[in-house]
């Protein structure tokens, strides 16, 4: 059950980081694709800060929207 919720919380944040981070030209199962990609990466990068975004669906959805608006950031400096 916890992979199906690591799964949905990173489709979400994938699509939001895909809101926020308008004319990356990246299309919505990319966006979706790299917000999963993106919930270990956030997770990581607010370990690595010591930051915390709370516990439960929220913090969690906070830490994966942030960690895959940096990952399309960072995918769209390789891109170019």
């Amino acid at each position: 059950m916890s992979l199906l919720y690591f799964i949905l919380i990173g489709a979400a944040a994938g699509w939001l980081a895909g809101q926020i981070m308008k004319g990356s030209g990246y299309g919505a199962l990319t966006n979706i694709i790299l917000g999963i990609v993106g919930g270990l990466v956030g997770g990581w990068l607010f370990g690595a800060l010591g930051i915390s975004a709370g516990g439960g669906l929220v913090g969690s959805l906070i830490t994966a929207t942030l960690g895959a608006v940096v990952v399309i950031w960072v995918a769209g400096l390789i891109k170019k």
